[in-house]
């Protein structure tokens, strides 16, 4: 199969397979892959690229795992340990309202002391700032912990979580979906069989979610694309993933060596651009700026980025590993940054519905 008769398949609006999508990897004209990947996003989206106004709260970073590639966790009483108070969040969560935040993204370590019911208070807490700030909470990988937890089934624990005001799910946890490589990253943490499994609950529970895959570390271009693959199965089967995430590897921090500085800018076009492409049943795939900077970011937007996530403020996770963008970005920032690669900004909420055009 050659490139030329790809793209026509792929315009043609037919499925691609993964070979294919590998021969995509692998293809050495990088512009030829993102001219295809932006046709493809321009079919689905026109030149519209979104972004919501957000703020991020990691409560705590105390963890029972140990992932080997995570900068982020501590032990209880290490140095940096840290847990919020539901005051602190509260906090938080009213500084954001006061900032025209639609989103307050929560994600933090599973801490081996904190009871089922702090995470049903901490949801409550940030209702209680506003009704209509909408809580995307915790990874599958969370999921699973509070269920053992609060020892109930996971659409019981679900059920929960969503009377205390759970809107949707951040797409976490899910790293690379091969076992061999898994168990090199994160051995401590539920499989990505056990992650598919939960994130299928989470749909027919009626939330939406997003869907990522860490690259740039062991893994290689076939465990990207059986990644994608079991994606693309799932979505298939319910329609809950609103958006592909492909996460750049932070080696920085990291306790997992791989030698160099982590990916390279050529690599993550093309990582996002395959994406697009293969990943036909995802409507958005987004640049996430605060782990590939935001020129990388920016040009991604001519690769079949349609999306850049939002203002954020306050990530500590990324920025533990030694991401270093800003802690934060200004709606004007993300608007200009959009409006330069001549693309139009469109502020949206959690659930990809459009508030304003720009």
């Amino acid at each position: 199969m050659t490139f030329a008769a790809i793209k026509d398949k792929v315009l043609a609006g037919v499925r691609i397979d993964e070979e294919e999508a590998l021969l995509l990897f692998r293809h050495p004209n990088l512009l030829e892959l993102g001219e295809l990947a932006q046709a493809v996003n321009e079919q689905r989206n026109g030149r519209k690229v979104f972004f919501n106004v957000n703020r991020h709260i990691n409560h705590t970073n105390i963890c029972v795992n140990r992932c080997r590639f995570c900068a982020f966790f501590r032990r209880a009483g290490e140095e940096g340990a840290y847990l919020m108070t539901l005051d602190e969040v509260r906090a938080r969560a009213e500084e954001a309202l006061q900032q025209g935040a639609t989103e307050i993204h929560v994600v933090g370590g599973l801490h081996p002391d904190l009871p089922f019911e702090f995470y049903l208070e901490l949801l409550g807490t940030i209702k209680s700032v506003s009704p209509e700030l909408h809580v995307k909470a915790f990874t599958a990988v969370e999921i699973a912990y509070l269920a053992d937890l609060a020892k109930l089934s996971i659409p019981k624990t679900l059920e929960k979580l969503k009377d205390a005001g759970l809107g949707s799910l951040p797409g976490g946890g899910a790293e690379i979906f091969a076992p061999e490589i898994r168990n090199q990253l994160c051995p401590e943490k539920i499989s990505g069989a056990q992650w598919l499994a939960i994130m299928e609950q989470v749909h027919q529970a009626g939330l939406k979610s997003n869907a990522t895959m860490l690259y740039g570390h062991l893994e290689s271009v076939e465990d990207r694309v059986d990644h994608m693959r079991q994606l693309r199965e799932l979505q298939d089967r319910t329609g809950g993933f609103q958006v592909f995430i492909p996460l750049a590897f932070q080696p920085e921090h990291s306790q997992l060596k791989i030698g160099g500085s982590g990916t390279s800018g050529v690599d993550d076009l093309r990582t996002l651009a395959v994406g697009r492409i293969y990943l036909d049943n995802f409507a958005n795939v987004k640049a996430y700026w605060v782990m590939l900077g935001e020129k990388i970011a920016q040009v991604a937007l001519c690769f079949g980025v349609n999306d850049l996530d939002g203002t954020v403020v306050e990530e500590r996770i990324g920025h533990e590993a030694g991401a270093d963008t800003p802690q934060a970005m200004s709606r004007e920032g993300i608007v200009a940054m959009i409006r330069k690669a001549g693309r139009i900004p469109v502020e949206r909420d959690t659930l990809y519905r459009e508030l304003r055009a720009y």
